[in-house]
């Protein structure tokens, strides 16, 4: 698994804590090789939301990704709730007031251990930056070329763009389920 990709991971598995819920989803399969080769140095601040058919949640979001090491704040309104998530190669930390502090040594493992989840959620590094994790990955795009929608192991993921811009400003990653439900995330990027 790409190191640079914990990041993604991390964001869900706070978010997840957020909402203290708990259910099994798809083990995530390694990536096969990355599409696209990227800086994969950037800044996110924005909203991330979580819709489940056991729950709702949301968080305010700031994810500074530098190559392989991350750091993401999440809080609710007014700062309540912080969660920090930080993670250099081989090493994942969450620490909040609800959980204290975990670690693990993947993103993947720090999500399994935190919330029971298994999702490929590793992905959104290169999901926020408009690219296919994978080489299987099943994509469509919009009349001027920029991936609108990314299907890959097991989750569509919708991407939205202001006027020319050629990142996204906003994500919704779907997820559908046996009996007809979904497991829905939007991700808002307000700045970058």
């Amino acid at each position: 698994m790409r190191n640079l990709s914990q990041l993604g991971c991390c964001a869900f598995a706070a978010t997840a804590l957020f909402l203290t819920g708990c259910q099994q989803m798809i083990n995530p399969q390694k990536p096969v090789t990355p599409s696209v080769q990227a800086d994969n140095q950037f800044q996110l601040q924005g909203k991330i939301g979580v819709r489940t058919p056991q729950q709702t949640g949301s968080a305010f979001f700031t994810w500074v990704q530098q190559q392989e090491e991350f750091d993401i704040e999440l809080s609710g309104i007014l700062g309540v709730g912080k969660t920090q998530i930080s993670g250099t190669p081989g090493q994942v930390t969450l620490n909040s007031a609800k959980t204290g502090v975990i670690q693990a040594a993947s993103a993947e493992e720090l999500l399994q251990r935190a919330t029971g989840w298994q999702a490929p959620i590793s992905y959104l590094v290169d999901w926020v930056q408009a690219r296919p994790a994978t080489t299987s990955a099943k994509l469509q795009k919009d009349d001027t070329q920029r991936i609108s929608q990314i299907m890959e192991q097991g989750w569509t993921v919708d991407l939205n763009y202001n006027a020319q811009a050629r990142m996204p400003n906003r994500l919704i990653l779907k997820q559908s389920l046996e009996n007809g439900a979904e497991n829905r995330i939007t991700m808002i990027i307000e700045n970058r």
